[in-house]
């Protein structure tokens, strides 16, 4: 198999938000986008990819084993949409009724953000 074609079977490093200064820009440029269970946070970068940070604070998931479960359904369901995103930083947030939330509803919740930033970046491209 070739490269590119691995790049879309795993989280790859370069699709991660790593560095603090990152998550700050994110978070102070960014737009929210809000669900019951999680919020989005997402600002344009001036990559050519799409990147994904998580930010799933013990406060409000205070179990460890939640917070994971969370950021691997998380880090997945942006594996699979990646490639219908737009160049942008996304920050994941959790909020205390993901905890509550089965595998199901996290994945509608993911799955309505990639749809909504996806189609607020066409747009704006488009005006």
């Amino acid at each position: 198999p070739k490269a590119a074609d691995l790049d879309m079977a795993r989280f790859a490093r370069r699709a991660r938000m790593l560095k603090p200064d990152e998550f700050k820009a994110a978070f102070e440029k960014g737009r929210r986008y809000n669900d019951t269970l999680l919020t989005a946070v997402v600002s344009p970068n001036t990559l050519e990819y799409p990147r994904l940070g998580l930010a799933l604070a013990k406060k409000s998931i205070p179990l460890a084993v939640s917070r994971n479960r969370i950021k691997r359904q998380a880090r997945d369901s942006f594996r699979l949409n990646q490639q219908n995103l737009p160049a942008v930083d996304i920050v994941i947030l959790g909020r205390p009724a993901a905890v509550k939330g089965s595998p199901a509803q996290l994945r509608a919740a993911l799955q309505n953000f990639w749809k909504r930033i996806a189609e607020s970046c066409a747009a704006l491209q488009s005006s």
